[in-house]
């Protein structure tokens, strides 16, 4: 997509999602893998179809219900993705990354993204939540190549501070006052759809990762890109260390999601109160 065709794209987009709501968001939320429940806690305004926003994909994974939503949690105006993209799904990561644009757009400066994640830290245990500090990209791609639209962000962006250091902040102290165990550590993305080899696993921990996933670190580019303020949170959902590792499926990924869903709302909702 060309740097004309993609901000023309998100025009309409815009346009669209306006005629359906006049609620201007300050946060956008990504919800993830078996994340899906936390759209229950917003007082929802308006619910649109990815279907029928021009230039949306489709979502195609189990759990991801394929709508944008626009409300209120936490006293803050937002607007939630309910159910994300992936590059395993055959987009780009131009496509996977459009939404992002999209909430931009409409207004939204932060971005809270979470994601189900298999963690390869030793001492933390499925069920628990890592704020993300950092993260590695080895998805073999970047949403930013070709043609950049100086509209839409710098060409060079700067990523040392990808994770906004005062969000990351609002959330470790969020979580000490709600009791709520959050680890914080380096999120590292892989293209999937298949769970990773012991030796990949070996691999990803001696470079740096904690936990690791197949979707976020585009959007979280992109958001950069777009001047947005980013806050990630992870729940661990499966046990990734190599010398113990045991057969994992899809159903129990998202219900350890789904076990865990309640402590990430809390913390989340009370991180917006605070903003």
């Amino acid at each position: 997509m060309s740097v004309t065709e993609l901000s023309a794209a998100v025009g309409k987009a815009v346009e669209l999602i306006r005629s359906r709501t006049r609620l201007e968001p300050e946060v956008a939320v990504i919800l993830g893998t078996g994340l899906g429940g936390l759209a229950r806690e917003i007082d929802l305004e308006a619910a649109i179809s990815y279907g029928d926003i021009p230039g949306f994909p489709l979502s195609t994974v189990e759990s991801h219900e394929g709508r944008l939503l626009f409300g209120t949690l936490g006293g803050k105006r937002v607007v939630a993705m309910q159910g994300r993209f992936h590059r395993y799904e055959g987009y780009t990561l131009q496509q996977v990354t459009f939404p992002v644009r999209v909430m931009r757009a409409l207004g939204a400066g932060v971005l809270v993204v979470s994601n189900a994640c298999g963690g390869m830290h030793p001492l933390w245990r499925p069920g628990e939540l890592v704020l993300i500090a950092d993260h590695i990209n080895l998805l073999g791609d970047n949403p930013l190549v070709g043609p950049n639209d100086d509209s839409l962000g710098p060409r060079f962006p700067d990523m040392s501070r990808a994770y906004d250091p005062e969000l990351r902040a609002l959330a470790r102290e969020a979580a000490r006052d709600l009791r709520i165990v959050l680890h914080e550590g380096v999120y590292v993305a892989v293209t999937g759809p298949n769970l990773e080899t012991a030796a990949e696993y070996r691999f990803l921990r001696s470079i740096g990762a904690d936990v690791v996933g197949m979707s976020t670190v585009p959007e979280v580019i992109v958001a950069v890109h777009g001047g947005m303020r980013v806050l990630g949170i992870s729940i661990i959902t499966d046990a990734c260390l190599p010398d113990a590792l045991e057969p994992a499926n899809v159903e129990e990924i998202i219900a350890t999601a789904a076990r865990a869903e309640p402590e990430l709302t809390k913390l989340i909702r009370t991180v917006l109160e605070r903003l």
